[in-house]
């Protein structure tokens, strides 16, 4: 297992060498992004966010990828943009927004392509950004240690990167609103009841709890699995008559597929099945 570092421009084949900021790996049909600034608790630079989008696009397109999960290193997930970075020289009001659409809102995009299963792992603290970053994944499993801030307003801005988008589909709109116009925190109890994580852990059994979870979705049928994600998000946004057409689409390509013939054959012989993902 070898932790490799994205290009930001290329195919993102150069070996990590322990110290990137941010590192990709393959293990297991797992792929795993680590944000890896712990002393600054993993805020991201322009360059990681571009690192970031290239490993998602990577994981996407490698067929030994069945499940992408995100996760920090040290003691937080993310604290969102490093000012430093992104606040270094004056700039005009095009040039601001330049710099999200065409450069931090990479990530987002490059999810909303991902058909595969996308996990956030939050060790940590999640905030501004770095909670975005965390929503807009599909599932999130959280260590008792985490704690999740829109903390945008507390500087004077709005959710740059998703968080009016994606924190009202979880918990509604008046909390959601609550939250962005507040910045308040939420522990990792009332993250659960909530609904923005839908598992809580020790700290020290995030990981491998978290390992359990991608494995056991990447042992599924992965033509169904990434079928399955794309109907949930495409009948969200359409009409019951649009998404009961869409399905009926997406279940006749499955049924002909050979993963499906060996998951009717292994259950009729009680045995484990072998999807090969064709």
């Amino acid at each position: 297992m070898t932790w490799f570092t994205p290009s930001a421009h290329g195919g993102g084949d150069g070996k990590g060498d322990g110290m990137a900021d941010l590192e990709y790996r393959v293990s297991e049909g797992v792929g795993t992004i680590l944000l890896n600034r712990p002393e600054r608790k993993n805020a991201f630079t322009l360059e990681m966010v571009d690192q970031w989008a290239q490993a998602i696009r990577r994981a996407h397109a490698d067929p030994d990828v069945r499940v992408l999960v995100v996760t920090g290193a040290g003691d937080a997930f993310c604290s969102g943009v490093d000012l430093d970075d992104f606040t270094g020289e004056q700039k005009s009001v095009l040039q601001n927004k330049t710099v999200l659409t065409d450069r931090v809102h990479q990530v987002a995009l490059a999810l909303e392509d991902m058909d595969k299963p996308v996990l956030a792992a939050v060790n940590g603290v999640a905030v501004g950004a770095g909670m975005d970053m965390a929503l807009m994944c599909d599932i999130r499993l959280v260590a008792e240690s985490a704690r999740f801030s829109e903390g945008y307003v507390r500087v004077g801005l709005v959710p740059g990167d998703g968080g009016c988008y994606f924190l009202p589909r979880l918990v509604g709109t008046a909390k959601a609103l609550e939250l962005l116009w507040t910045g308040d925190f939420v522990d990792s109890a009332t993250a659960v009841e909530l609904g923005i994580a839908s598992y809580r852990y020790p700290d020290a059994e995030l990981p491998e709890r978290t390992a359990e979870f991608a494995r056991k979705l990447a042992s599924g049928p992965p033509v169904a699995i990434r079928a399955i994600k794309r109907a949930l998000y495409q009948s969200a946004r359409c009409d019951l008559r649009t998404s009961l057409d869409l399905i009926s689409s997406h279940q006749a390509i499955v049924q002909s597929t050979e993963d499906s013939a060996e998951a009717l054959s292994a259950f009729r012989d009680k045995r484990r099945p072998d999807f090969q993902g064709r």
